[in-house]
This record gives C-alpha cells, structure tokens and sequence, in this order.
C-alpha cells in the first residue's frame, strides 16, 4: 500500500525504496515459495529437474533469495497444442528463478495497478473475464451505441516484446530485469538466445505484459470526440474498440495502434484484427456479441461450444471400462466449469442443448457396458439413486459407514445472472477499497432477489 501511495503521488524515488525493502524482506521471501510451491506448476521443473517438495526445501529456498551472486538459469522449452492445430511455445523457468520473479512482483504490482487503465481487466487481482464481457455491453447496448468494432490481435505479443522498452519503462531492478530477458533457453541439446520476448511460462512476464500494452487506451482515444463512439476494452493481448463509422477505425484508430505497438516492438495481426459490424456480431474471450434487433446478446460462441462436444465425446469414448462414480468425477468439474464461465450471458439454451448432448452419450455408455438389458434394467440400475428424479447418480462411500449421492450435474439448472463489474479505478492497494476487494472476495456484493449491489467503498462513477 505504501508503494502504491508514493506511486500516485509521483513519488517514484520513495517507491524504489519501498521495493528495496519489501524484496529484502524475510516474510515477502517466504509468500514468494509459497506462492511458487502451491500454484499448478508446482510440480514441473525446470532445467536442473528440481522440486521443492518437503517444508525443510522450501524454508531453505526462501533464505537462499538473495540478489547478491543471483545469476538465472536458463529457460526449458515445451510446447503446448493451439486450438488452431499450432504449437505455443512455453518457456519454464526453474523453481528458484519463479520464485525470485514472485518476490519482485509482489514489489511491481502495486505499480501495475496504479497506474492501469481504467478499462484493462487481464492478469489483474480482482479482475476476471466477466468484467471486460460487462464493460462491452453498456457501450454496445444502447440504441445510439456506436455500430462498429475493430477486433484486435497482436501478434506474437509475449514473443516479440522489446527488451530494450522493458528495460526503459518497468520500474525495478534493471540487472535482475536483463538478466530474465536474455537468459536464453534449452530446446533439446542447443541453447538458444532470447533477442525478444519474455517467456511465458514465467510469473513476472503478465506483469511485464501490463506494463507494455498499458496506454493504449489513451493513444486509441486521443483527439475522438463523443460523436465518434471509441471506447476501449482489453484483456491481456485482446482487445476491442468500437467507433461510429468504419472509416474512423480504419484511418484513425488502426493508425493509431500501430503507432503506439511499434516501439514496443509489437504490431497487429493483419489476419485476425478485422472490422465488424455489431449486426454480425464478434467473437471476444469465448463469447459471441451481436445485436439482434434492439437486444444485444452475449452467448457462448459456437467454436466453444464445438471444442466442448468434443471433449465430452472424446471422455465418453475413453470411459468404457470406468465405474459410474468414475465417470461421473470426470465429467461433472468439466460441465460445472463451463457453465460457472458461461453464466453471465444468455446461455440457457445453449445448456440445455449440452445437457440432452450428455444425456444421449450417457444413454450409449449405459447401453454398452450390459449388452442385451433391456431400458427398464438400466433405469433401474443407473437413474434410481437419486430416487424417482431419472438422473445418473450414483451412491458413493467416502469413508467407511458414510455414504454421499453422486448426481451428474445440469448445466440447465446454473441460474443465469448479470455480473456486477468492478470499479474502473478500484485499486487493490489503495486502503479505501480494501472493503470493496473483500467484499467482492467473499461474493457478498449482491442482495438475492433485488439485483441490487451492496459494495462500500470510495465513490467511483464506473
């Protein structure tokens, strides 16, 4: 909170100090392996092969944070299946070069979310997906909302980011910063040596990705008047702005990004960054927008919806010999996740139609596993757990004289509700929101039944 606080007051000295000593701090050290040792890359290493598994390595890793001599190993080279049929490069650090970039993020994020744009919502504490999808919407909602967007795209945006900027611009320790950027990384037998880019695998580089793309906004919006309609949304890498016309986005606002990414060493995707009209309707973080008629809808697009067919078939497909409990603890996180994202919008027929898409596959997998029984057999012997209700459950043991129903989860029965999205300058290090961010933690940020909200804190229009 100090380190924010001299951050608003332009005390950027006063901040650097700060920083110093938060990084030297023995409990900042030990919330960095923590944070490094409890994530889902715990259990990957690096290119020394190490793990911290025991409570005596992880003590011992925090003492031995120290800058002095810290030299960063280089980056492990994997590489991971793209919707697209491509392959996404993923460099890992080690665990000690992860938790050295987790101690300094807890020095730059305060820096990062004081100075972010209002209307950027990735890789940020207290913000999600649903917040950027409920921004969208009062400015494409309205009868006089602009109907055009540009849908942008960098490319290669983690890749090609230039390390001579980063140095520049980022606030922290410039020898520790370098030495990330060009600690170069293993692919097979060769080292390979990193010109640009920072990995993606590591815990700084979301930070990092803030910083670069932070500003756009105001390039985007300088010299536009309200006629014009621009108004700016991002989430990490993606990002949208709408306008009055189309010519105002290929002549001003294009021009603009392009101007702004250049010296970051960045540049738009010719491919993906494409100009529509709201009538058709865009695709933005797994979300289709478009208006129909009067109404704008936000829906599960149907590439989401196909990517999630394909991966209940392909369970189904693999679960033959699996016990009904089985197949049941495969399935319901998968259902219950995808419906927990997809909420917020108009997705109840689209649940409906992926809970008779699951039953059908159920009715196959029930069929196969007795040959020959009849459909009164198989009632009996798959959807009479739950009583008369005809669901697949199952009655399972968890500890011995303790018994649990098992039921497959409907996604038709998710309630579908509007997402309250956050304060646009709500900063989780200012202490006049630390009530608003622990409210909104704990989800008691909405009275049932009245859609009103109920969040205190300081007064902000957004």
């Amino acid at each position: 909170m100090r380190i924010a606080k001299a951050t608003q007051a332009g005390q950027g000295r006063k901040a650097q100090a700060l920083q110093w000593v938060l990084t030297h701090s023995r409990s900042a050290k030990l919330l960095a392996v923590h944070r490094v040792t409890t994530n889902r890359g715990a259990k990957t290493p690096g290119v020394d092969n190490v793990r911290w598994r025991t409570d005596r390595q992880k003590l011992q890793a925090a003492f031995h944070l120290k800058r002095h001599g810290y030299r960063p190993r280089p980056l492990r080279r994997h590489y991971i299946p793209k919707p697209n049929g491509k392959l996404r490069p993923l460099s890992i650090p080690t665990l000690h070069d992860r938790a050295r970039q987790a101690l300094y993020a807890l020095a730059l994020a305060p820096i990062a979310e004081t100075l972010a744009n209002r209307n950027s919502y990735g890789f940020r504490e207290g913000r999600r997906c649903a917040d950027a999808l409920e921004q969208c919407f009062p400015v494409l909602a309205r009868k006089t909302s602009a109907p055009w967007v540009l849908e942008g795209d960098i490319r290669a945006c983690f890749d090609e980011m230039s390390h001579e900027w980063l140095l520049a611009q980022v606030p922290m320790d410039k020898r520790l910063l370098r030495a990330w950027l060009k600690a170069g990384y293993w692919e097979k037998d060769p080292l390979f040596p990193t010109t640009a880019g920072t990995p993606q695998g590591g815990l700084i580089s979301p930070l990092l990705a803030n910083f670069a793309l932070d500003g756009m906004e105001q390039a985007v919006q300088a010299g536009a008047k309200a006629s014009d309609k621009v108004h700016f949304v991002r989430y990490a890498d993606d990002f949208v702005v709408t306008g009055a016309t189309r010519e105002l986005l290929e002549q001003k606002v294009q021009p603009a990004l392009t101007a702004f990414l250049h010296p970051r060493g960045l540049e738009l995707s010719e491919q993906k960054t494409v100009i529509t009209s709201i009538q058709t309707g865009f695709d933005f973080l797994g979300h289709t927008l478009r208006q129909h008629g009067d109404k704008l809808l936000i829906t599960p697009a149907k590439r989401k919806v196909q990517i999630l067919r394909d991966k209940i078939r392909r369970r189904m497909q693999a679960a033959l010999g699996l016990t009904p409990e089985a197949l049941l603890r495969q399935l319901n996180p998968l259902l219950r996740g995808w419906a927990n994202y997809y909420r917020n919008g108009a997705a109840k027929a689209t649940f409906g139609k992926r809970d008779r898409y699951v039953w059908r596959k159920l009715w196959r997998w029930m069929s196969r596993r007795p040959p020959k029984k009849s459909s009164a057999w198989l009632r009996r012997k798959y959807l009479s757990a739950a009583g008369d209700k005809g669901r697949f459950s199952v009655w399972t043991h968890p500890k011995k004289g303790q018994s649990r129903l098992l039921t497959l989860y409907r996604m038709a029965g998710t309630t579908i509700e509007r997402h309250i999205k956050v304060r646009g300058t709500a900063n989780p290090y200012d202490p006049r929101y630390t009530q608003y961010f622990a409210q909104r933690r704990c989800f008691a940020w909405r009275i049932r039944g009245t859609g009103r909200t109920t969040l205190t804190g300081a007064a902000d229009p957004a």
